[in-house]
Parts: structure tokens; sequence; C-alpha cells
């Protein structure tokens, strides 16, 4: 796979450049899921001098020939190799090292992530990292995660009806999110915990894959509501009786 390619390439440029004092991978490949499909991604803190002279796209460019590099809209720049193979790269300095430790999980052992550790200064903080994310397990953080859910649910209906349909579509994306942790919570499936939608074809129910696949309101209500009741029998507590009635009027499939 060209990716294996692009990985080695970026250790070796990472380890020939003092300026890099510390890189991470990070994603499908550190844990050991990369497919022909699947993105490489990088952390790289370099010097503060080194990163303000360093030119993204040109630093993508020794990687492999790239097609494009955008910086997105969460300021990582992403380079497209071909394939096209996307490449992520986040080009942070030293003094960013610690916000690593905000991050939810690793997701991967610290052995496959370290790339480069010149100053010992970002494995320690990987180390004292979980490596999967915290699962909803209280009856508050249960009814936290299914009453989200209802907020994106509520939304779309609501500028639906208003006749803003493209709107509606993305507050229905997020519910459909919101309704993948739930059923993997419900099915004890949480080792995609934080990209819920990954490999969910096969690791859920057809009926939640059928009901995020239709994206409609009654879809999403029908399969929510069930794992919903599912989850609240498992942690303890009552349904929004109130909630429930009026989303079972206007979620329900016309007539």
């Amino acid at each position: 796979m060209i990716q294996h390619e692009l990985i080695s390439r970026v250790r070796e440029l990472c380890r020939a450049d003092p300026g890099v004092r510390a890189a991470a991978m990070y994603g499908s490949f550190a844990a050991g899921e990369g497919d022909e499909h699947s993105d490489v991604e990088f952390w790289l803190f370099l010097d503060p001098a080194a990163r303000a002279a360093l030119d993204p796209a040109a630093w993508c460019a020794r990687v492999a020939p790239v097609h494009l590099v955008v910086r997105n809209e969460f300021g990582t720049h992403v380079a497209f190799f071909p394939g096209p193979v996307r490449g992520e790269f986040h080009f942070a300095t030293t003094d960013d090292i610690g916000s690593v430790g905000e991050w939810p999980a690793r997701g991967a052992a610290v052995d496959a992530m370290v790339v480069v550790d010149r100053d010992g200064r970002l494995t320690p903080v990987l180390a004292a990292l979980p490596e999967r994310p915290v699962i909803p397990g209280t009856p508050a953080e249960v009814a936290d995660l299914c009453g989200r859910f209802a907020n994106w649910l509520v939304l779309a209906l609501h500028v639906s009806a208003r006749g803003e349909l493209l709107r509606a579509q993305d507050a229905l994306g997020h519910a459909a999110r919101h309704l993948l942790w739930m059923a993997r919570l419900a099915e004890h499936s949480t080792g995609h915990w934080l990209t819920p939608s990954r490999a969910a074809e096969a690791e859920l129910p057809a009926r939640t894959v059928a009901a995020v696949a239709e994206l409609t309101p009654a879809a999403l209500w029908r399969e929510g509501r069930d794992r919903w009741l599912t989850l609240l029998a498992a942690a303890g507590g009552e349904p929004p009786a109130a909630l429930f009635a009026e989303l079972d009027r206007l979620a329900a499939p016309e007539s």
C-alpha cells in the first residue's frame, strides 16, 4: 500500500530534521487497522523558530508528490497524495505538547504512536492518556447521551417544518451520530467509540444501520426510541414521557 510508503517517508523526514523535536502518528495505522482506504495522520511538534520558518505544503511535498495541500477548518493541513490518499498533518510547536493531554484517548499503544521524541516530553503525555475513551455508564451520563440525540432530532423536525430542508439534513446527521453511540452502548460494541460510524455495518445490527442510512426523522426516532428505553432499563431512570409522546406524534411516518 502507498500508505506504508508514506508513513516510512514521514518517519525518515522527522528523524532527520532536528527542528522536529517530537512527532506522533495516530489514527487507523497506529491502531493497526489501516487499509488501502485509510488516511495517514501525524502530529509534528517543532522548535518554535523551525515552525515559524516551515512551509507546510513544501514539507508535505518532500514526503511524496502532492496534488493539493489545504488547511482545513480545524487548522490541520491535509495533503492529497497520489491515489488519492489523504495525509493529515498537524504542524505545531513544542509548546503544544501539553495539549495532547487533553485528548479523550490516544487510540493506540504509545510505542506505535511515537515517531520521534528528542526531548522526552511527548511520550509521558501520551502514556498518561487512556488508550480507549471513557464510555458513558452512570444513569446521568446515559441520560445526557440520549438527551443529545433528542436535541438534534427536535431541531431537525422544526427546521424541516420551516422549509429548511438542507439544515434539517445537517441536524439529522448529528442525531444519527448520537444514535450510533446509543446503539454501540446498548450492544456493548464500543471499540470504535470516537468514530461510531466506523465499521458500523459489521459491528451493529442491520436495523440500526438501516435507520441511519435512511436518515429520516421517522427512522431515527423508531430506532432511537427503542435504544433509549433499552439503555434506561440497564442504567436506571425513567424516560421523559411527555417528550416521548410528542416525538411519537411528530416523527411518526406519514400515513
